[in-house]
């Protein structure tokens, strides 16, 4: 289960210490232009090291186009990509190799494979999402093609929440390490981090994204609903532990007469709707409105502070976990979460195109 998509797969590997991580994205259309240097600011976005609030390991990342692209244009046919891990330390996990780090992946790779790659993480390190990220400039280059615009921003980190969730300024999100939407609360967040970090300890955070210029009639019915997919893909990212579209449980303690989106006449025929509640989804297919997502994400386990624990062989153990890691996850989190929601995205337009591509609704 390396791979996910149905007309658009992309499958990842690599671990965080390994020579190399990639993908192969199979089901692109062919003509879509594509160069290496398309994939440079989206990784950029998501790299390690870029501010003293993220971990300090710096990688190149650096795309190598291995197959599906001739004279600059893709070609219908598998598009393999490879980045070269340069900056991987190993020996930082060498006293915990046979340790099981409260809070990660370590007791239940080695409890379903019967051994672990201790290394980073090895294939359960937030290293792997390097590959989703160019994945997804792919898909968002192509639903660009159609109108379409995947972005996120950091709407809360700990108990601190952005004061305009709703109307987020795309240009502050681009202008701080943070990727929050209004820049004047960017100093409060970064004294935050800054005592957080001296602290040694973590914090959760909440990543927004909004997909615009979808039309209507994006998804499935019933299975492979796109808002199902879209919380499935999300998901899968590294240290998620929830996924809203629209309200979310928000809409728990709301009156049905409030959250139902009103539909008045609007041009073309197409309505036009009073609020999104929904998040841009009913009944697992897209009305035409703004997507919207939010993800959870939960603070970063691997801590300096020591914490009781077991070894392989069942005896208690403290761990002290060395290295360097992020201690708030979410910071990076933003062009990940883009990247899944344009994977599924373009996935589901490649599968209306080919089931619906001649439907128009009668009027």
């Amino acid at each position: 289960m390396n791979t996910f998509g149905h007309l658009l797969r992309v499958t990842t590997f690599g671990e965080s210490h390994g020579p190399a991580i990639g993908c192969v994205v199979d089901g692109c259309p062919p003509g879509l232009p594509l160069a290496a240097t398309d994939f440079a600011h989206d990784l950029e976005r998501r790299a390690t090291g870029r501010t003293r609030h993220t971990s300090q390991r710096h990688e190149a990342d650096e795309i190598e186009i291995l197959s599906g692209v001739y004279e600059g244009v893709t070609t219908g046919t598998p598009i393999a990509l490879l980045i070269r891990n340069t900056d991987a330390r190993s020996k930082d996990y060498t006293a915990i190799a046979a340790q099981f780090r409260p809070g990660h992946a370590d007791y239940t790779y080695w409890a379903k494979y019967g051994l672990r790659d201790p290394r980073g993480g090895g294939r359960s390190s937030a290293r792997e999402t390097t590959m989703r990220v160019a994945a997804g400039v792919i898909a968002k280059k192509w639903l660009a093609g159609d109108g379409v615009e995947v972005r996120g921003f950091l709407s809360q980190i700990g108990e601190i929440r952005s004061s305009r969730p709703e109307t987020p300024d795309w240009a502050d999100v681009e202008a701080n390490p943070f990727f929050w939407p209004d820049a004047a609360q960017v100093p409060e967040l970064e004294a935050y981090m800054d005592a957080l970090r001296k602290s040694g300890d973590s914090v959760g955070a909440r990543v927004d994204v909004v997909a615009t210029g979808l039309p209507a009639g994006w998804g499935e019915p019933v299975y492979g609903k796109l808002d199902a997919e879209l919380a499935s893909a999300l998901m899968s990212i590294n240290a998620v532990k929830g996924v809203e579209i629209g309200d979310g449980f928000d809409a728990v303690p709301m009156r049905g007469s409030v959250h139902r989106d009103v539909m008045r006449p609007g041009a073309g025929g197409a309505p036009d709707f009073d609020s999104n509640h929904a998040g841009g989804v009913l009944g697992g297919i897209s009305t035409g409105q703004a997507l919207r997502c939010s993800v959870a994400f939960k603070p970063t386990s691997s801590l300096r502070l020591p914490v009781e624990s077991i070894d392989v062989a069942g005896n208690a153990v403290d761990v002290v976990t060395t290295g360097r890691h992020d201690p708030c996850v979410g910071i990076r989190a933003t062009p990940i979460c883009e990247a899944m929601v344009a994977l599924v995205l373009m996935d589901q337009a490649l599968r209306h195109r080919a089931q619906c591509g001649d439907v128009h609704p009668a009027r």
